[in-house]
């Protein structure tokens, strides 16, 4: 059983092929999603579902950080003053790093998810599917 991680992989996680490995990732992934995500029982029954759906809100976080970059100065340049703009594409800067690094790290804790759970209807590599759902 091998304890070594990959970079970018988060500390609040045992490593997979451990012991609290999914217990551990479960907890973490919970961290990542708005608290709404707590009341579903099938994301803690399957936590490869988990892993899928923060994988997406931090897809979505990051795009919306990137667009709130992208147009700051249009859209607060009348209410927010030039130094105070800088400060906000600042922030940016650094919360769009941080979600990059956490759409990684998601990433990487959802791929072993599935390498622990397999394809056999729990999430798995082979479970893609078709995309249908909300809206």
């Amino acid at each position: 059983m091998s304890t070594s991680v990959p970079p970018g992989w988060p500390a609040q996680v045992h490593p997979p092929g451990t012991e609290r490995f999914e217990e551990t990732a479960l907890a973490w992934l919970l961290d990542q999603v708005p608290p709404e995500y707590r009341r579903y029982g099938v994301l803690r029954r399957y936590p490869p579902v988990l892993a899928r759906m923060a994988r997406h809100h931090v897809d979505a976080s990051v795009a919306a950080a990137r667009e709130g970059f992208r147009t700051a100065r249009v859209d607060l340049g009348s209410v927010v003053p030039p130094h105070g703009i800088e400060a906000v594409l600042e922030t940016y800067r650094r919360e769009g790093s941080r979600l990059v690094a956490l759409r990684r790290a998601v990433g990487l804790v959802e791929a072993a998810l599935q390498a622990r759970t397999g394809p056999a209807g729990t999430g798995g590599a082979g479970a893609a599917g078709g995309r249908s759902g909300p809206g």
